[in-house]
């Protein structure tokens, strides 16, 4: 299978399940973008709720902190409009300064004044003629907003290099709060965090903001991530969006194969589909919608993939990936036994996949395994 070149790309595939909405925060209108005679996006289009939140997932190189520069201000798209609350703040001759924006931006590394107390550091971001009490007033607000970022008081005085890598972001979140924004726009804000401080960090920022009634905008290459972080998806590929929808759906039912592989692990198979069920190496697998008949390619998801003593499918174990708490196990399929009236052209088995598994004792390699497959799959139509 080829895949298309991103200048090809169809227009996104937009979920089912992500309902239309009447209380659009941010609307994107068929941004373009071009750095010198390098197009960098090609005709975005989303829409974000008010309140809601958005992870916008793609390899590097595909457009992502680009189109949140947009958004934010620090650029001009090349044609296309971009409207806040219904009010256009970029496109066809209308441009609205970031500053007037009202949209807060957290960088990857935080971007904090070395010089600077982590306490004016936030109040740097304050609006100061808007308070009454001058530096009391400043202060007090400091201290909640450190509060609201679930850091000490006392760290007000400490200077930026005297916390971790998840309190400084805490503290750039803090500062980006400080201007009361009404869309946040995180880039990348977690990458440069040890894996168990960027989930822990990650949790707060998204309690902060859920609880503050934030819309928010994450930019990550990060596909677990994305999916834990947001209540919407939006894959970015080539410039474009590939697809855009709830979590569960991009990762169960993505638009194409390389959505697919690109947001986890994916075991694909020749398999020949007749009807609504593809016959192939594991078996009949039903699918719900295929988008066509004969030869096609099907997808699942490792997890899907179960050792059952009374599976159908057997196949042996090739070699093991120990991980703690699961173990990615790589099996070669035993060659499927044709038995009178089955379908035919499906492959013969021989194909070596790869699933997870708990136990690391039953998976050593040699060992022979039965299998059984849950739920559904996913076809994508087989392309010269």
């Amino acid at each position: 299978m080829t895949e298309q070149s991103p200048s090809r790309l169809p227009a996104p595939r937009v979920a089912a399940s992500v309902a239309p909405t009447t209380n659009t925060h941010l609307d994107i209108a068929e941004v373009t973008k071009n750095f010198g005679s390098q197009a960098v996006l090609k005709g975005v289009n989303l829409s974000v709720a008010k309140g809601g939140t958005t992870a916008i997932v793609g390899p590097s190189g595909s457009g992502k902190t680009t189109l949140l520069r947009l958004i934010a201000g620090f650029e001009h798209p090349a044609t296309g409009s971009i409207s806040l609350n219904g009010n256009k703040v970029a496109g066809n001759g209308i441009w609205v300064p970031a500053h007037k924006r009202q949209v807060g931006y957290v960088a990857q590394d935080g971007a904090l004044f070395p010089h600077l107390t982590v306490g004016q550091n936030i109040a740097f971001g304050l609006d100061k003629s808007a308070l009454d009490g001058g530096r009391r007033a400043v202060k007090t607000r400091v201290q909640e907003l450190l509060d609201m970022v679930s850091l000490d008081a006392d760290m007000a005085k400490r200077r930026p290099h005297q916390l971790s890598g998840g309190q400084q972001q805490r503290v750039a979140l803090a500062r980006a709060l400080a201007r009361e924004p009404q869309l946040m726009l995180l880039d990348e804000p977690f990458s440069a965090l040890d894996a168990g401080l960027r989930v822990a960090t990650r949790r707060t920022v998204a309690k902060v903001l859920n609880e503050a009634g934030v819309t928010t905008i994450l930019v990550t290459h990060d596909q677990a991530e994305a999916l834990s972080f947001a209540d919407q998806v939006a894959i970015m590929r080539g410039g474009k969006l590939a697809q855009i929808g709830n979590p569960f759906v991009v990762y169960t039912r993505p638009a194409d194969r390389a959505t697919a592989e690109f947001l986890g692990d994916a075991v694909i198979l020749d398999a020949w589909m007749e009807g609504s069920l593809a016959t192939c190496s594991l078996g009949g697998i039903p699918v719900r919608r295929p988008p066509a008949q004969g030869l096609v390619q099907l997808m699942l998801r490792p997890e899907q993939i179960r050792i059952a003593p009374d599976g159908p499918i057997r196949g042996v174990v090739v070699d093991t990936d120990y991980f703690g708490p699961e173990t990615t196990v790589r099996i070669k399929l035993a060659p499927r036994v044709a038995t009178e009236g089955a379908t035919r052209s499906y492959p013969g088995g021989g194909e070596v996949i790869t699933i997870r598994h708990w136990n690391a004792s039953i998976t050593r390699p040699g060992t022979e395994l039965c299998l059984r497959v849950v739920g559904e799959g996913v076809a994508f139509p087989v392309e010269d």
